[in-house]
């Protein structure tokens, strides 16, 4: 008992030496002759052991130790970070890696490194530190600027814990890192400069993922196009009024070449239309690979409205407005660049210079501002009108080598300018003379037609207030056209215009069902003139109003007396013209007529061509659906031949559709007989009856069976028949009619 307590004793002796010795857990901790005196020799060979192994353990221990706090602190080293412990009762702190020097710092504050930080971030670092201490943060962190031993200012990152508290759970203790973050901040500041300066944009911008997908925008953007941010969000990219295919081409083009740029038209939050100009650029991230797409949209109507500003000072002529010698010559370039006819009208002012010899230069100019404005009323939507200089004006008419057109609008020029002019208490009464070229009939450059044009109009300034064409085929046609004119006129007041009819027979039974009213100009010297030649003249002028109301008195008057006779139970067609069908007592004037014949509506059928109902499909419909509830039958003529839409096709009260002849003349090849059979499925789909016109052979009759097509008139049956000989025809078909009831019989 008395041995195991001296053991026991002797070994707490040894441990206390151990701990508690000035030296600390070195080599020289134990020195084993001092200890052996004080032991007795009798235990020593019982103890030295286990106190050698005690020893070896606490060696091995004391060399972990130190070889971990090595790592540590090459740990911490090379992270750049400075680890801090803070007693925070006595205000010492111990620092690894402290390269802003905070140890300097002697005054104990709180926080410690007060003195060092930047005079504008203590109250936030304070208030920060407070928060941690009354627990209402799981961490202490603050971002603030620190100076440096050079007195430079670096932003770290100020992050800890406080790790033990008293028994009143006072902080006694806090641990921590601190991080240089200046180039972070850098970075931050950069990226928050590019931030504002994406949202203060004008031009709207959106940022997209790599599947277009939009990911942000900035205000810019609701401003220009309205809406709301999370309506934009996570939805693909589009172009509101683009087709689909547009947008996928977009976006195929930007994955080939990393850009694109082009102008549209978008609409905006007030639904306007704007022209915008799109830049789609790709960003690539470090890997080169596609992250994001970013589109800018500039609206372009303020610099557009510049540029027009700018164009008009070089192009426009100041005194009268219209395009000057400049962009004429510029825009006759371009036509002639382009495979189509235009036509140019070149023609100055007669005796113009009396004018400003005699008032002055002044009123000279005050003229022909006012004669601008008066020629530029006449032309059409794509006719272009140019002062070339002085008295010298030019009109280009493009799209056009119609001599009718050409002519019509030369004979207005003349008339407007002749009409005279009230200014500063004068009547002032002017004249001009008009050349007039083709293109490229008469020259394939701007040059040689102003040439050309000016020397037409110099010999028609022989003749004085009129017009003459360069070609002299032209000029003869010009000067048919307007025989042609008068002629019209005469015969109109002279009544030479006459109703031919031409029989409509079923194709499957070959009995006699209508006829169609075709008009004949029938002159006392020059004989017939053709329908193709006085048609669209008559429609020119205006004049083919009096010949239709000519032509549908008469048909009107011949039914009634046929049916009176007993000779006729169908329907007559008669044409109605573009301008008939515009007069807006149409509806009116024809149940004048019909009442003037004592003729029911049931027995007349309008023709009506696919072009003119198509010019104003609304406004024909109306019109349609009032003939139609008098009980007249419509017909669509044409059919095919223009831009009709199937849309508005089924909204036209129509009963008979007519096949034109062109595609009857096709139906020898394949692809003209599938035409014409789609137009006989249309029309029995919509419960239409079917005509085919200018029909001439046997085999096209034949064709016809095949595809179900009812009716059908033309030369093959009988050409046009004059009043008398269509009597004798109806009175031929009443008679084989009666044979054929008999042999019934």
């Amino acid at each position: 008992m008395i041995i195991k307590k001296i053991i026991t004793n002797t070994f707490i002796f040894v441990i206390l030496l151990l701990c508690y010795s000035p030296l600390g857990y070195s080599e020289q901790l134990v020195d084993l002759e001092t200890l052996m005196v004080y032991l007795p020799s009798a235990f020593v060979a019982l103890v030295l052991p286990y106190l050698l192994f005690i020893i070896h353990k606490l060696r091995r221990s004391r060399q972990q130790l130190s070889i971990s706090e090595r790592r540590l602190k090459s740990t911490v080293e090379g992270s750049g970070d400075t680890l801090w412990d803070w007693n925070i009762k006595t205000g010492e702190v111990l620092r690894i890696n402290d390269k802003y020097r905070m140890d300097k710092n002697t005054i104990i504050d709180v926080p410690p490194n007060k003195a060092l930080i930047h005079p504008n971030d203590i109250a936030h670092v304070e208030l920060l530190l407070k928060q941690h201490f009354a627990e209402q943060t799981a961490f202490f962190e603050a971002s603030y600027r620190i100076k440096d031993s050079f007195d430079r200012w670096h932003w770290v990152l100020d992050r800890g814990k406080i790790i033990e508290k008293d028994t009143n759970l006072n902080p006694l203790r806090m641990t921590g890192t601190v991080r240089d973050i200046s180039q972070l901040k850098s970075t931050e500041a950069r990226l928050n400069l590019f931030a504002k300066c994406v949202e203060s944009l004008t031009d709207a911008l959106a940022i997209y993922d790599k599947n277009f997908n939009l990911v942000d925008l900035n205000p810019s953007f609701l401003t220009q196009f309205g809406g709301n941010r999370d309506n934009y969000l996570n939805k693909p990219f589009t172009l509101p009024g683009y087709e689909q295919s547009y947008i996928d081409d977009i976006k195929d083009t930007v994955r080939a070449t990393e850009h694109w740029q082009q102008e549209v038209k978008l609409r905006n939050s007030e639904r306007k239309l704007l022209p915008i100009e799109i830049s789609i650029d790709e960003i690539k991230n470090e890997h080169n690979q596609i992250c994001n797409y970013v589109i800018v949209f500039s609206d372009l109507t303020e610099r557009k409205k510049a540029e027009s500003q700018l164009h008009n000072l070089s192009n426009r002529d100041r005194t009268t407005g219209l395009p000057n010698r400049n962009l004429f010559f510029t825009d006759l370039k371009k036509l002639a660049k382009k495979d189509n006819h235009h036509a140019l009208l070149v023609f100055d002012l007669d005796n113009f210079k009396k004018i400003n010899d005699s008032l002055g230069h002044q009123l000279g100019d005050s003229l022909l501002a006012k004669l601008a404005m008066r020629l530029n009323k006449l032309t059409r939507e794509k006719d272009v009108f140019y002062r070339l200089g002085g008295d010298e004006f030019a009109l280009v008419m493009s799209g056009t080598n119609d001599i009718h057109t050409i002519t019509r609008m030369a004979k207005q020029f003349l008339a407007a300018i002749a009409t005279p002019f009230k200014m500063a208490g004068h009547e002032l009464v002017i004249t001009s003379s008009v050349g007039i070229v083709l293109f490229p009939e008469d020259g394939n450059t701007p040059e040689l037609l102003l040439k050309n044009a000016d020397t037409a109009m110099y010999h028609a300034k022989k003749k004085g207030n009129s017009y003459l064409f360069f070609n002299d085929t032209m000029n003869r046609q010009a000067v048919k056209r307007l025989q042609i004119e008068n002629l019209m006129r005469f015969g109109l007041k002279e009544d030479h215009f006459e109703v031919y009819y031409q029989p409509k027979m079923n194709i499957r039974t070959g009995k006699f069902t209508g006829m169609e009213a075709l008009v004949r100009f029938i002159t006392p010297k020059k004989g017939i003139i053709s329908p193709g030649v006085f048609i669209p003249i008559a429609e020119e002028t205006g004049q083919i109003i009096e010949i239709g109301e000519v032509v549908l008195h008469k048909a009107c008057r011949d039914v009634k007396a046929w049916l009176d006779e007993g000779l006729f139970n169908g329907r007559v067609a008669v044409n109605l013209s573009a301008k008939q069908f515009s007069l807006p007592d149409l509806t009116t004037r024809i149940d004048v007529i019909l009442q003037n014949h004592a003729l029911p509506s049931y027995f007349l059928e309008l023709e009506i061509t696919e072009g003119t109902v198509m010019d104003d499909p609304q406004d024909a419909i109306a019109i349609m659906r009032s003939l139609s509830a008098r009980g007249i039958h419509l017909a669509m003529d044409d059919f095919g031949t223009g831009y009709s839409s199937l849309a508005y096709l089924k909204q036209f009260p129509l009963n008979t559709l007519k096949v034109d002849k062109a595609f009857i003349d096709d139906m020898h090849s394949e692809r003209g007989r599938n035409m014409v059979d789609s137009i006989v499925t249309i029309a029995h789909n919509l419960d239409l009856h079917v005509v085919a016109e200018g029909v001439e052979q046997a085999d096209q009759i034949a064709i016809l069976k095949e595809l179900n097509c009812e009716t059908m008139q033309g030369y093959y049956y009988s050409k046009p028949l004059s009043r008398a000989e269509f009597t004798e025809f109806l009175k031929k078909q009443q008679n084989q009619a009666a044979l054929s009831l008999v042999h019934q019989a």
